[in-house]
């Protein structure tokens, strides 16, 4: 994630480090633009609804509303770990309508006679388990499903939800402004960070449950439909209308994934070293498709150099005709809204392709895992291409005493403020002083390691300390806390 207040700040960076010679700065981006709250009443004609807000009687055999996450204690649900969502959507953006049929396949973790899932808004009209008729209520943002009978702790079972509805994106949140799903002119642009997958799919809406997905999206002829991962099969069409059909074989947080749709430019093709990339722009930006291609592919190649092997099947990115202000690192799909990115933001996305998609955050307190990394990367990208050395850009963020990131601890992230400024550049500032600690042979060393150990897993902050800990021999938890946990500006060593 990139969000507007970043791009702000990064560019401010930028042009005080051309100021002293080291780098040009570049265009700013448009903040995201803030709106009304949506709503969140139970859809009405629906079975055994609950006023909002309300709990239903909850036994031992019932999973929580939660996935335990303090920040959002109502994100994600308990009771069952997703393994894979089969998603049948079909989308008018004249209409604004989205109708949808999600399997998701998952296994008990222990005994459930009901569980929920995320939903926002919608009709829903039937749902069942393991093919059986199942009871269900709203709470709120929760779909209360009664299973018909008992699934027992360890068994496998699957969810079907059908529904309908025009999606009501999640509006004027302090975070980022409006993001799920979006309905635009021609299409949607659908960023989920951090919670708005439940915008347009029922799911367990939280990085700790990642599952694989299989995409079937209709829409009408003309308009392009685009997900994660790879196209499983060619578009088909008929009677008008077009169905696009995508495949994520690798885990995949619920926030990551998306169903854009609209009328795009398309470029396809593989990079130097052999990945595939998908390149799309909105009409609007289809003077940037060459360039996000080949910046794309470039990137992706030479990340792998610093990172170690790519985690995915395909890389690239899509610009879209929406002013978001922010762009988001969809799995293998960033995107970039309203803007076409320069080289660094490409860079920042792509990184989180693996900080943030393949080593994903078991708990949003550790955020900074994500973006310290990919913010990071953008240094370390500077400094491969002849522009300012990570050093630099190190000692002209670290020289702004009065900046408030000193005041906002990045490893304790405000849950109405996920992202701080300091959770990005305070972040970074932690990754390079740990190279300055440890020496660049262990501090690389360090991150293929801790890309490849948890790869497509969940991680903590925790674990990253304890590991560049054993890598490098030292100790390292005064640094970790004065630069992540301290409210202070630290004092370089």
């Amino acid at each position: 994630m990139m969000a507007a207040r970043r791009l702000t700040t990064m560019f401010a960076a930028l042009a005080l480090i051309s100021v002293i010679g080291c780098a040009p700065s570049e265009g700013a981006v448009a903040p995201a633009s803030r709106a009304s709250d949506g709503g969140s009443a139970t859809s009405p004609g629906q079975a055994g609804s609950a006023s909002p807000g309300s709990r239903l009687d909850r036994s031992d055999t019932t999973g929580a509303p939660g996935i335990g996450d303090p920040a959002f204690p109502l994100d994600g649900n308990g009771g069952y770990d997703v393994g894979h969502y089969t998603l049948k959507l079909s989308y008018d953006p004249a209409s604004k309508l989205l109708a949808g049929s999600a399997a998701i396949q998952a296994k008990a973790v222990q005994n459930l006679s009901r569980f929920d899932l995320d939903l926002h808004g919608f009709t829903v009209s039937r749902v069942t388990v393991g093919g059986s008729e199942a009871g269900f209520a709203r709470e709120g943002d929760e779909l209360v499903v009664t299973a018909p009978k008992m699934i027992a702790k360890d068994a496998p079972f699957t969810v079907t939800v059908d529904y309908s509805g025009v999606p009501d994106p999640v509006r004027n949140s302090s975070n980022l402004g409006t993001y799920g799903f979006i309905p635009t002119t021609d299409g949607a642009f659908v960023t989920s960070e951090p919670n708005g997958a439940k915008t347009w799919f029922p799911s367990n809406d939280h990085p700790a449950d990642k599952a694989t997905y299989d995409f079937e999206i209709t829409v009408p002829e003309g308009v392009t439909a685009i997900a994660n991962g790879e196209q499983a099969a060619p578009p088909k069409t008929s009677g008008g209308r077009t169905t696009f059909v995508w495949r994520e074989k690798h885990p995949m947080a619920s926030y990551l994934a998306t169903m854009t749709t609209g009328k795009f430019d398309v470029r396809t093709g593989t990079s130097p070293g052999g990945i595939p990339v998908y390149a799309a722009t909105d009409p609007k930006y289809r003077d940037a498709l060459d360039l996000l291609y080949t910046k794309s592919a470039e990137i992706t190649d030479y990340w792998t150099t610093v990172f170690g092997p790519y985690p995915f099947s395909s890389t690239g990115g899509v610009i879209d005709d929406f002013n978001a202000g922010y762009a988001l690192e969809n799995q293998t799909k960033p995107i970039y809204g309203g803007f076409a990115p320069d080289s660094g933001i490409i860079a920042h996305e792509l990184a989180h392709q693996w900080f943030g998609d393949s080593l994903t955050i078991k708990r949003w307190q550790d955020l900074w895992l994500n973006e310290g990394f990919a913010t990071y990367a953008e240094w370390l990208w500077s400094e491969h291409t002849g522009g300012a050395t990570a050093e630099q850009m190190f000692r002209t963020a670290y020289a702004d005493k009065n900046n408030t990131m000193w005041t906002y601890p990045p490893g304790k992230p405000q849950p109405g403020d996920l992202f701080n400024d300091a959770v990005y550049t305070r972040g970074a500032l932690a990754l390079h002083a740990l190279r300055q600690k440890i020496g660049d042979t262990a501090f690389f060393d360090l991150i293929k390691k801790w890309a490849a150990t948890y790869k497509y897993g969940n991680v903590t902050t925790d674990e990253f300390v304890a590991m560049a800990e054993q890598t490098s021999g030292k100790e390292l938890r005064p640094l970790f806390d004065a630069w992540l946990f301290q409210p202070t500006r630290p004092a370089l060593n």
